[in-house]
């Protein structure tokens, strides 16, 4: 069976073709810049990279090229569309209706569209993919895989906010929770990595890229994260502020005479690391090098950044009365040696024991265990694959619904 996994944003569409026998991924790539001027698709097949500069005003164009593409005489990697058994889409929210993958029908367009208020920049993009998949090729099933459907297990103390309850029940104001798709992964790779039962563990996964996030994962469930009603909540990021006193914005709005979008956008688009460092760069690869050519704020901004990630896992190993392994993905997560022992050295006093040369070594998509023989916690790097997720969960409800 072929998969085509799309992840459909505002302005650009990211995909993948896998062979699911062997889970091979034939070609990659994105279609960007779509509705906007110099709008390109770029194309990599076993990592050579192919442009193709075209104006792409919609999602349908953009998806139709993409499709062309792959059937291309000179850059494709199948001779027919027909040999697309099944697209599998990343949606971002699915509320509190979707708590597992789902095959698409017009009931689940319905749901997913009366659920975009809680995500406006990302459900509605996920739909125009989806839409343009089903137009582009009839016939071929599709599958939805959200974002927020792994963190549907946290159990109501974890997921409520003490604010009137009318607004959980009239909006649906809880915690959500996001990036479920990456922590399912890793927390199930890193048990077959350990060589155990993923019900018999418990792990804690941390997200850490330009957005990020922290999952408790007790025996295969979520039962705790970090981001929130929105993905703002939690952790320092790249550009959003993460955990603050709720006072905060009303006050800066009242000083400085700016309104609740202008806020709004400050705390997503201008804070974090990015507003940490005074504009200077939201790349915490940046910040190392700053920090290690011995900028003294570079060096406070990465102490604040890995000091509310090891402070997250110690809340998480109290919420799990215990944990067994601690999982490092994404960008930071996988790639950044300095972070991951800044991190672990809070976290002795849960019998963490860092192999400094393996923490070293492992990156640069590496996978492993990076804690002492000796520890008692086991410490992992395991980059994440949200795309093979994706295609296994579409395989998974293809084949069982015999929809091919």
């Amino acid at each position: 069976m072929k998969v085509l996994v799309i992840n459909s944003g505002s302005s650009s569409i990211k995909y993948q073709l896998i062979e699911m026998e062997g889970e091979r991924v034939l070609c990659k790539g994105i279609a960007e810049r779509i509705g906007l001027d110099g709008s390109r698709l770029v194309h990599r097949v076993n990592e050579e990279k192919h442009v193709i500069e075209k104006d792409l005003p919609d999602h349908e164009e953009a998806l139709k090229l993409v499709l062309n593409t792959l059937v291309d005489e000179n850059l494709g990697v199948i001779k027919d569309l027909k040999e697309i058994d099944a697209v599998g889409h990343r949606v971002v929210h699915g509320g509190e209706k979707f708590k597992e993958s789902v095959f698409v029908n017009e009931e689940v367009i319905k749901a997913i569209e009366e659920v975009s208020p809680l995500a406006p920049l990302h459900n509605p993009a996920n739909l125009m993919g989806i839409k343009a998949a089903m137009k582009l090729l009839p016939g071929v099933p599709n599958v939805a895989v959200f974002d927020t459907a792994f963190h549907q297990t946290i159990p109501q103390k974890a997921y409520l906010y003490a604010i009137p309850y009318e607004y959980y029940e009239k909006y649906g104001v809880r915690r959500y929770g996001f990036h479920g798709t990456s922590h399912r992964y890793v927390s199930k790779r890193a048990a077959e990595i350990l060589g155990k039962k993923l019900e018999e563990l418990k792990i804690i996964t941390c997200h850490i890229g330009n957005g990020a996030s922290i999952a408790a994962v007790k025996h295969g469930k979520c039962v705790d994260t970090s981001m929130g009603f929105t993905p703002l909540e939690g952790l320092v990021m790249g550009t959003r502020s993460g955990d603050l006193d709720p006072a905060i914005p009303f006050f800066i709005m009242e000083k400085e005479g700016i309104s609740p979008q202008e806020m709004y956008d400050i705390l997503n688009k201008k804070s974090g690391v990015y507003g940490l460092s005074k504009g200077f760069s939201s790349d915490m690869r940046d910040i190392e090098e700053a920090a290690l050519k011995g900028d003294e704020w570079c060096k406070l901004i990465l102490d604040i950044y890995d000091y509310r990630i090891a402070k997250y896992i110690g809340a998480y190993a109290a919420a799990m009365n215990g944990v067994d392994a601690i999982v490092f993905t994404a960008g930071v997560g996988e790639n950044s040696p300095i972070t991951r022992e800044d991190v672990c050295s809070y976290l002795e006093f849960l019998g963490v024991k860092l192999d400094k040369q393996k923490n070293e070594e492992t990156i640069r998509g590496k996978e492993g265990i990076i804690s002492t023989p000796d520890s008692r916690v086991k410490v992992l790097v395991v980059p994440t694959n949200e795309e093979l997720m994706i295609a296994r969960d579409t395989k998974e409800i293809v084949e069982r619904l015999g929809k091919r």
